[in-house]
């Protein structure tokens, strides 16, 4: 088979959450153990950060990574969901595997994928694990897919288990409560372990510490060490983060290519996860910090505030929830523009309605859809956003609704693409198809 053979075959095989929705979620870790067992158990083979959370997952593992990588760790990095090449979920040293390893493993071990008849994240668990451990890696960061508990990645044992926040997202598999989800997103923390709490409240920190208290552990909020006193862009497209040691009482600054406004909750999370790191592996904390200066260009981390065009600002973002899209809107509140273009699309599963209570009213929307099955139809978006008193145009592709955006902005306005990943994914194609 060639690699889109071999990927048309995954995606019509395998059902695919992503694509497809509830229909593709296992609530249990029985394939992912059989899976693990006919591969001889690889995660046991190499060391492995593991990091949940609703939001900030993604950015806070591509840092970790980024600081193995400058440290001379042969670094495996394992994410989800992937924006344009299905390779992007699993890398060495910020390398995508190649095209032919994932051809080859397919056609190697069809005949289990075929008895089993995984999910496609249990698949792609299965093949990270197996391309991490023949290929050495000295560790892995493993983001979790979806809660914790039942996710197929919580085979592993790591080192280090970090919980970014909690927020209400996929509510009809992890509870409706923010209680219930820090249950399911605790489900990570195991014996022994230490564990690391981003953000948190009165509802989720008694979960997790309860949790860790029955896991004979010790749990660390980040906000015990670390406390952010201001942040701001260089016109080099860096961020500074001005922040405070709170039990040494020292000042430092840290400085990152990741400017969305909600990497200021991250940055916090991630230099008490880098606290713990440091101990554990014996790194230099100063050193390790300097190497998230180029987090993105280092580990290929894409779709967070990714800024496409100057002139008219175009920007693309993966906040796909409300707590997400609170946070991405603070920044674009912060921001100088004419006038603010919305492009616009979601997937089915999600709160719309509280989405779009978060967006400011004073915008000109262009209501899409992504190019998944999952998505949302563009004409419901737009009823659903006409009867919260939102008005604008609506388009089946996210690519026309970009366009006419593009041609109707003005060089001193601003255009925000997102509303999920997947809208993003659409937007970072057409970018290509238009440089080619």
């Amino acid at each position: 088979m060639t690699y889109q053979e071999t990927l048309n075959y995954l995606f019509s095989q395998l059902p695919m959450y992503q694509r497809i929705g509830g229909a593709a979620y296992k609530a249990d870790l029985s394939t992912t153990q059989k899976l693990d067992e006919y591969f001889n158990h690889p995660h046991q083979r190499f060391k492995s950060i593991h990091v949940a959370g609703t939001n900030g997952k993604g950015s806070v593992s591509h840092m970790l990574a980024s600081v193995f990588q400058n440290a001379g760790f042969k670094t495996g990095l394992y994410t989800s969901p992937h924006m344009l090449d299905f390779r992007e979920r699993i890398k060495i040293n910020g390398q995508m595997i190649p095209e032919n390893e994932v051809v080859e493993w397919v056609e190697q071990h069809k005949a289990i994928l075929t008895k089993l008849s995984p999910s496609f994240f249990e698949m792609t668990v299965a093949l990270a694990f197996d391309y991490f451990e023949r290929q050495n890696v000295d560790i892995a960061i493993v983001e979790v897919g979806m809660g914790g508990r039942l996710d197929s990645t919580n085979i592993i044992t790591p080192e280090l288990s970090i919980i970014t926040n909690i927020g209400l997202d996929h509510t009809q598999f992890l509870g409706n409560t923010l209680a219930d989800i820090a249950r399911e997103k605790g489900g990570i923390i195991k014996e022994s372990i230490p564990v690391v709490v981003g953000e948190y409240n009165n509802e989720t920190l008694p979960v997790l510490k309860q949790l860790a208290d029955n896991a004979k552990t010790v749990l660390t909020t980040a906000d015990e060490q670390f406390r952010l006193l201001d942040s701001k862009v260089e016109e080099n497209g860096i961020k500074k983060f001005f922040v405070e040691d709170v039990k040494e009482r020292n000042k430092f600054v840290v400085e990152l290519d990741l400017i969305g406004l909600y990497q200021d909750k991250n940055i916090i999370t991630f230099l008490a996860s880098l606290t713990e790191i440091c101990k554990i592996f014996n790194l230099d904390f100063k050193e390790s910090i300097k190497a998230v200066k180029h987090t993105a260009s280092t580990t290929g981390l894409m779709g967070r505030w990714q800024v496409l065009k100057q002139k008219p600002y175009v920007v693309a973002d993966i906040a796909h929830n409300a707590d997400g899209i609170i946070e991405t809107f603070k920044h674009v509140k912060g921001l100088k523009y004419k006038t603010l273009h919305i492009v616009l699309g979601v997937v089915n599963d999600k709160d719309v309605k509280s989405m779009l209570k978060m967006l400011p009213e004073n915008a000109k929307f262009y209501f899409t859809q992504p190019s998944v099955p999952r998505a949302l139809d563009f004409e419901k978006l737009y009823d659903l956003a006409k009867a919260a008193g939102f008005d604008g145009e609506k388009f089946p592709k996210v690519s026309m609704a970009i366009q006419s955006a593009i041609n109707k902005a003005q060089p001193d306005d601003m255009i925000y693409i997102g509303g999920s990943a997947f809208v993003v994914a659409d937007a970072l194609q057409l970018a290509i198809e238009l440089k080619s």
